[in-house]
């Protein structure tokens, strides 16, 4: 089965984002509801639009998806630090 996901940036809402990391952090639905003080069925619906907007099929794809364009950062992986500039001219 391959697992297919949009070759371009979706447009994500702020608490789509935040449930794109909380997914990415391998939290359950259950466990997302718990910590944004929502219900699990507003959580699955956000996960449903989540899912069509990025054309994942699945959480796995989803977070394959959020590293493949910057949208979360796991474990150091995918994180975008700024170089450390110095004023002294070599």
């Amino acid at each position: 089965m391959a697992i297919s996901a949009s070759k371009t940036p979706a447009s994500l809402s702020d608490r789509e984002m935040q449930i794109i990391e909380l997914v990415a952090a391998g939290l359950t639905n259950e466990k997302i509801a718990e910590k944004l003080e929502i219900s699990k069925r507003t959580v699955d619906n956000h996960i449903s639009n989540i899912l069509d907007k990025t054309g994942a099929d699945n959480r796995v794809a989803l977070v394959r998806w959020a590293l493949q364009w910057g949208k979360v950062c796991l474990d150091e992986v995918n994180c975008c630090t700024l170089p450390i500039h110095s004023d002294r001219i070599s």
